[in-house]
C-alpha cells in the first residue's frame, strides 16, 4: 500500500488518502480506521465518509483543532494489524431474477453468451464488497462482479427505475435504494428495503460490509415484500473476522 496522505479539505474537514487504486486491501484499511475512530469516541468528529481510496472526516473546529485530529488520525492509520482483524458482515439479499422483475436479463445473457440461469448462478455465487455508498442514500458501489457478465449500460437510460431493482452497469452491480432515473441493465429485484427513512438507522449496510445475492421465486418475493413493507423483515447477516 502506498504511503497515507492527510490533506486539508476546507476549514472543518480533512481528507485521508490511502492510495490511488480500487482494492480490497485499501478498503479494509479505510473501514478499520473508521471502526477505530468510532471506538475512540473522539469529541468533535461530526461525520466520516469513506470512498474507494480515501476517507473524508468532518469535524467541529470549535471543539477539535486540525492539528489535534490530524495527529490522532495519523496514529490510527499506522496500526496495521487492525486491518487484518476487522469485523466482517455479509448481508444476504434475496433477489427475484428475470421476467417482469428483471426486464434486461435476456440482454445481459445474450451479451455474455450465456443462458439466464447461468447468469443468475454467476451473479449469486460470490460475496460483493461494498467499497462506498453514494449517488443515492444507501446506493452501494460493489466490487467483484465476474467479468463474464460485465454488461454495458443502456444506450438510453430509463426515466424511472423502481426501488429494489438489481442491475449491472459495466463492471459494477448494485441495488437501487429509491425510485430513480438510471442506465443500468436490470436483472432482478429485491423486496428488501436497503434504505428506509422510517428505520432508526435508515441505511441497511455500511462501506466495508458485503452483500450476497440469494435467488428466490416470485412467491417468496411477495412473502418477503409483505413483511418488509410492515417493517418486520430482517436480513440474514453472517458475521466474522476478515
Amino acid at each position: 500500500m502506498q504511503n497515507i496522505r492527510i490533506l486539508t479539505a476546507g476549514d472543518s474537514s480533512l481528507l485521508v488518502e490511502f492510495g490511488n487504486e480500487i482494492s480490497p486491501e485499501i478498503n479494509r484499511k479505510i473501514a478499520a480506521t473508521v471502526q477505530l475512530l468510532r471506538e475512540q469516541h473522539i469529541e468533535g468528529i461530526v461525520d466520516m465518509i469513506p470512498t474507494y481510496c480515501s476517507l473524508l472526516i468532518n469535524y467541529d473546529p470549535r471543539v477539535l483543532s486540525y492539528d489535534e485530529i490530524r495527529e490522532r488520525v495519523l496514529a490510527l492509520t499506522k496500526m496495521e494489524t487492525i486491518a487484518g482483524t476487522q469485523r466482517k458482515r455479509v448481508f444476504e439479499i434475496p433477489v427475484c431474477y428475470g421476467g417482469k422483475y428483471g426486464p434486461d436479463m435476456q440482454n445481459i445473457a445474450e451479451h455474455a453468451g450465456l443462458t439466464e440461469e447461468e447468469v443468475i448462478q454467476i451473479h449469486s455465487s460470490r460475496d460483493y464488497l461494498i467499497y462506498m455508498l453514494g449517488f443515492l442514500p444507501g446506493f452501494t458501489y460493489l466490487g467483484g462482479l465476474d467479468e463474464r457478465i460485465h454488461t454495458p449500460r443502456l444506450a438510453n437510460p430509463r426515466l424511472k427505475i423502481s426501488a429494489g431493482s438489481v442491475g449491472i452497469g459495466g463492471s459494477q452491480t448494485g441495488i437501487y435504494p429509491l425510485d430513480s432515473p438510471g442506465g443500468w441493465q436490470l436483472m432482478g429485484m429485491t423486496p428488501v428495503k436497503t434504505y428506509d427513512p422510517g428505520r432508526d438507522i435508515p441505511i441497511l449496510v455500511e462501506a466495508g460490509d458485503y452483500i450476497r445475492f440469494v435467488p428466490i421465486d416470485e412467491a417468496e418475493y411477495l412473502r418477503i415484500k409483505e413483511l418488509a413493507d410492515r417493517g418486520e423483515y430482517q436480513c440474514t447477516v453472517h458475521e466474522g473476522g476478515v
